[in-house]
């Protein structure tokens, strides 16, 4: 049964904020928290980053003109009371579902999200982007940019001040400081605007200066203007902030309502000239007890209880793809101690944090900078130590350069662990690992690995241990595995060398990744229709196995190659060594199943692959309608 809110029940837009009472949108504020606690512990989601920002939310809309004036929330996964306040409301229980809202911000999903974004620490770049925009425009129209929950410790975030700052163009940046990122914040920034700008001295001596400038006419004020100046300069080092160019504001407490509003009308009304930072302390998972006391405040939840807090768990005893890479570096490092663990603000989604428990001292969270995580690990390599990068493909595409210069140039054995390799779900696009086989399989000298389950997996971790001499990489998908028996640590591939699951005839399917169960699937499909498949593992996109190729090509007259990444992977190479060795001229006819040339909306992923043409239904057809096709040459003059 729908809640029923006195306030709330009459806001579909901002413009229904603005005819309240300040005196009530506190209560609004606690309507729009609970609505969403309720929404999400149906959907699951993304729930304490946005608990965090509900008072600043409302004020917001509350004191600027959306969509006129560009509200830019970083990261995006703080969003969902924002969608609940601009419209779509009665959406909200369709987060993350198929059709259903986006998880992030989203452009062609409202005017009230002017930038997409789930990655982080791209807000200021694109809000300084709009302002100047609107300054060539003559437009007065303003650009907010929120960003926080870690957002601050990615280096494009400073990249963007350092420009801003010297552009001398009105933005406004409202960092929303919860001392929270997806785990426990790290790195010395972190530590500095908790001390320095929280400190005791500061607050003391600013109100001091308060007192003595209110006791004095206004004809003093410019000068005492300058003397907090020199307050804010003297006590903080000249902080980062003021160095920058930007006129700072804050710490002010982000959950008390009129405070919020007296700052951001004045930040609004005033004509600084040049950009201003206003400096939030909020709690991540504000008002749901159950969130304030979880150690990662809630951050990503599956459907909960809203009375116990307690989620519901998969009733699957197979261990995630996440959990095998993890419990299988663990047992190697028992034995090795140049092994080591990186991490870039995901310890939990990458299985660090299982690493990080047995050995602190050889695991490094370096925050939201993937950049600095690849050439961290590039120096450790230098050293004869063993780096394991784990990061999702779509954060390493973040780093590509890093994998290039630092990595790939110098032919150093940094270990990528490439978590969430194709499509994941209900994160979407933004998240899908659609690309690394292409921007990493066209690197010279670069090994490249997707374990089509979770015994292969094992197989590769143990393998790149030992590889010494180059960068190594292996992918492997969201989600648990299949359920088979692990081999041991002892277990390992032979570099570039794929393995025959069955043997057919006439049609060969070449899989690489996680998709030969659906490979497998169609085979029992076929087989009733009497068509024998063989069905190679490849392993490897590189080095190929040549061999087993050119076998392959040879004794079939049909070769489909399969896999979850996008044009430019392994059926690329696979069919220019089929093209330079004359394979093809041979009546061989070669089809690659790969991801479509579009993004994919977020599903089920069972759901996304089928409309990818990646399921078993899609090989099955792929087979037939290759088997009935005839090859047509057109004799021309």
């Amino acid at each position: 049964m729908k809640k029923k809110y006195k306030y709330l029940d009459k806001i579909n837009f901002p413009n229904d904020i603005k005819k309240l009472k300040q005196s009530e949108l506190r209560i609004l504020a606690d309507e729009v928290r609970e609505e969403m606690i309720d929404a999400v512990s149906e959907t699951g989601g993304h729930l304490g980053a946005g608990l965090g920002v509900v008072e600043l939310t409302v004020a917001l809309h509350y004191i600027f003109n959306t969509p006129n004036d560009k509200l830019i929330w970083d990261v995006g996964h703080q969003t969902y009371p924002h969608k609940i306040l601009t419209g779509r409301k009665d959406k909200i229980r369709t987060l993350r579902k198929g059709k259903g809202l986006s998880g992030f911000t989203k452009r062609n999903e409202s005017e009230y999200d002017p930038f997409g974004a789930a990655h982080s620490s791209t807000s200021i770049s694109s809000a300084l982007g709009i302002a100047v925009a609107n300054r060539l425009s003559n437009k007065s129209d303003n650009v907010i940019a929120v960003i926080g929950d870690g957002a601050m410790s990615a280096g494009m975030a400073y990249e963007a001040m350092n420009n801003a700052g010297t552009s001398k163009t009105k933005m406004i940046v409202v960092l929303n400081d919860n001392d929270m990122s997806i785990a426990k914040p790290v790195g010395a920034m972190r530590s500095y605007l908790a001390k320095i700008l929280s400190g005791k001295m500061y607050f003391s001596l600013r109100e001091t200066f308060k007192l003595i400038i209110s006791a004095f006419s206004k004809r003093f004020s410019k000068k005492a203007g300058k003397a907090e100046d020199f307050l804010r300069s003297a006590v903080t080092g000249g902080t980062l902030f003021n160095s920058l160019g930007f006129y700072y504001i804050g710490p002010i407490d982000g959950h008390d309502m009129d405070s919020l509003i007296s700052v951001l009308k004045n930040v609004k009304e005033v004509n600084y000239n040049g950009p201003v930072l206003v400096h939030l302390k909020t709690e991540k998972g504000k008002g749901y007890k159950f969130a304030e006391r979880s150690e990662d405040k809630y951050h990503g939840v599956s459907k909960f209880n809203v009375n116990t807090g307690v989620q519901e768990k998969s009733s699957s005893n197979i261990p995630s793809y996440t959990k095998v890479f993890a419990n299988t570096l663990v047992k190697h490092a028992e034995k090795d101690s140049k092994i080591i663990g990186i991490t870039a603000a995901m310890p939990s989604g990458t299985g660090m944090d299982i690493f990080g428990e047995k050995f602190p001292s050889r695991t490094f969270d370096v925050g939201i900078a993937e950049q600095h995580a690849v050439t961290f690990a590039a120096g450790l390599a230098t050293e004869g130590y063993k780096p394991f990068a784990a990061i999702y493909s779509t954060f390493l595409q973040r780093a590509y350069d890093q994998v290039v210069h630092d990595v790939a140039i110098q032919s150093l054995p940094v270990r990528f662990a490439i978590d969430r390799a194709g499509l994941v779900g209900a994160d979407g696009p933004t998240h899908a690992g659609s690309f690394d086989v292409t921007y990493l399989a066209t690197l010279p000298n670069f090994i490249v690995m997707a374990a089509s389950d979770e015994a292969e997996l094992v197989r590769m971790v143990n393998t790149s241990v030992d590889i010494n001499d180059r960068p190594s990489a292996f992918r492997y998908p969201r989600g648990n595995g299949i359920g088979i028996d692990l081999p041991s640590i002892a277990e390992k591939l032979e570099i570039g060398k794929g393995r025959v699951i069955t043997e057919g005839k006439k049609v060969a399917i070449l899989n690489f990744g996680a998709r030969l169960n659906e490979c497998l699937i169609a085979k029992e499909n076929l087989s009733k229709k009497g068509i024998k498949l063989t069905i190679v593992d490849a392993r490897f996109a590189k080095p190929l196995d040549q061999n087993l190729i050119w076998q392959l090509a040879t004794d079939h007259e049909i070769l489909i190659s399969i896999e979850e990444g996008s044009v430019g992977g392994f059926g690329s190479h696979v069919g220019q060594f089929l093209s330079d060795k004359n394979l093809l001229d041979n009546n061989l006819k070669y089809r690659s199943m790969i991801l479509p040339d579009r993004f994919i909306d977020h599903d089920k992923p069972d759901l996304m692959y089928k409309y990818a043409g990646l399921d078993a239904d899609s090989i099955e057809n792929k087979i037939l309608d290759t088997l009935n096709s005839k090859i047509i040459i057109k004799k021309t003059n």
